[in-house]
């Protein structure tokens, strides 16, 4: 295949190659080598594929069974180093020392299987900060991703890798996991389209009931709206084990892509929940600019949020249930060493949290997780209210109160600082990992930061289980203000 084939096949998105394979005009070889091609001639630059399967996606590729089997047949994918296993892949969650033990996996997550029963074809694994604790992708283990748009700034974390490498057309769909923002902080930052799906959407299984006390949700980050809806259908149900999942949908989530989504109330706010960050004026006009095109479009849009939002007990609780998480997650990390870890074997803000956890006491962090259910509750009230008053049915948020962060800013070395830098790039995305709504980051504006031309996402959260309306807009926006013109300056 010549390289402006490649390139033009990267051009597409999941759909699409899908569509070529299912009328015969190219193979899922074909596609596979295409996608190594643009890997190979892109990668060095930004170091987001940091474990390729290139011989094991040919040899499955070309064991493909003929026929329209599989509603993504043949298309390939990259999946996260974390939030999952994949058969006799690496799975080293950005940590030095499974890295240095060279640590596989044994059997394929349910996510990782139902991709494969829908024809894609994973390609590689993608770099990830360790255990997915911050905003960034700059493990100690790895090195540092680079976003495409500009490399020295962070594509976002923890699915970075995954966000840069759709970004610059690698690939046209990436898995992601979020349990604190980490689909939609990448997904702004890479100028992509990223959905968190409602709690108990998609399983964790098997080596996961719930992660972070029911913060973690898994999903995929992509360039058009109509695959992150296909591959939902493929993810979405629950799987033997589950300890709860969401209710089906009412029709495919396909479906709502290009529906009619009526004539819906948002609610806008641009600062920062609890006053947590000062938000970026270029953060804010971007919100305040998907108001207008909203309202352009028929909807009506006010100054309105929970108040629960400015609750500093969110801060305190969800700091709780992610320290005792961490800690437990270095007691998970130690039986697969075979040995308890030391300071040594993570990071210095990776052993500070777990610090912090394993001197939390377990009635204290019941309470924590209580009180943060306690918290949703207040919050669904505003969409849900049970007074009788008027609903909202989203809220439109900047997704990051600043631009996407300079390399070197967020650091897991610094025990101290690393927790705190973070903080104003996951200070509106939060929220909705505590609540479990269905929350979305949308690709709607690019500014100039320092000389740069930077994606600038906007934040949407829906009330429980109703990801139906966030597809339903999402895909009126993207009819509205296209952005797949927009190719990073490193893009294969």
């Amino acid at each position: 295949m010549t390289d402006d084939a490649s390139h033009e096949l990267g051009a597409l998105d999941a759909l699409a190659s899908a569509e070529l394979v299912r009328t015969g005009d190219v193979t899922p070889r074909e596609l596979v080598d295409a996608a190594i091609a643009r890997i190979e001639a892109v990668n060095p630059a930004l170091n987001a594929v940091i474990h390729p399967r290139f011989e094991a996606a040919r040899a499955e590729a070309d064991a493909a069974p003929a026929g329209p089997a599989g509603p993504l047949r043949g298309v390939p994918i990259l999946v996260k180093d974390l939030d999952g296993a994949l058969t006799g892949a690496p799975m080293h969650q950005g940590n030095r020392l499974l890295r240095d033990l060279g640590v596989t996996a044994a059997h394929d997550s349910y996510l990782f299987a139902k991709l494969r029963a829908a024809g894609c074809v994973v390609v590689g694994k993608t770099n990830t900060p360790e255990l997915g604790l911050l905003p960034t992708t700059e493990p100690l283990a790895r090195g540092a991703t680079h976003n495409p748009w500009d490399t020295t700034r962070s594509p976002g974390g923890s699915s970075g890798g995954s966000a840069a490498a759709v970004a610059s057309h690698m690939v046209p769909v990436a898995h992601a996991g979020d349990g604190g923002g980490s689909i939609r902080i990448p997904a702004s930052a890479c100028g992509l389209f990223g959905l968190k799906p409602s709690r108990g959407r998609v399983s964790l299984g098997p080596e996961t009931g719930e992660a972070w006390a029911g913060l973690v949700a898994r999903h995929v980050v992509t360039r058009s709206v109509r695959d992150s809806a296909a591959v939902l259908d493929v993810l979405a149900g629950p799987m033997p084990g589950d300890p709860y999942s969401a209710p089906p949908p009412a029709r495919p989530f396909a479906a709502e892509v290009g529906a009619e989504p009526g004539r819906l109330r948002i609610g806008l706010r641009t600062a920062a929940p609890g006053g947590l960050a000062e938000t970026d004026a270029t953060c804010i006009a971007a919100a305040e600019d998907a108001a207008a095109l909203l309202e352009a479009l028929g909807h009506t849009v006010e100054p309105a949020a929970p108040e629960a939002l400015d609750e500093l007990e969110l801060l305190i609780h969800f700091v709780t249930v992610l320290a005792v998480s961490t800690a437990y997650d270095l007691v998970k990390l130690g039986r697969v060493a075979g040995r308890e870890l030391t300071a040594d074997d993570v990071e210095p803000v990776t052993w500070a949290q777990a610090e912090q956890g394993r001197a939390v006491s377990g009635a204290a962090f019941v309470d924590a997780c209580e009180s943060l259910r306690a918290w949703t509750r207040r919050m669904a009230a505003w969409w849900e209210p049970l007074d009788g008053s008027a609903p909202y049915d989203l809220l439109l948020t900047p997704t990051m109160a600043r631009p996407p962060a300079p390399l070197g800013e967020i650091r897991g070395d610094d025990a101290e600082g690393g927790i705190l830098a973070a903080t104003p790039y996951a200070a509106f995305t939060v929220p909705a990992n505590v609540t479990g709504q269905p929350a979305m980051s949308v690709p709607l504006t690019w500014s100039d930061v320092g000389g740069s031309i930077l994606p600038i996402g906007v934040q949407f959260v829906a009330a429980t289980n109703r990801e139906a309306v966030l597809l339903r807009v999402a895909s009126q926006l993207e009819q509205a203000r296209p952005w797949a013109g927009w190719v990073p300056p490193i893009s294969a």
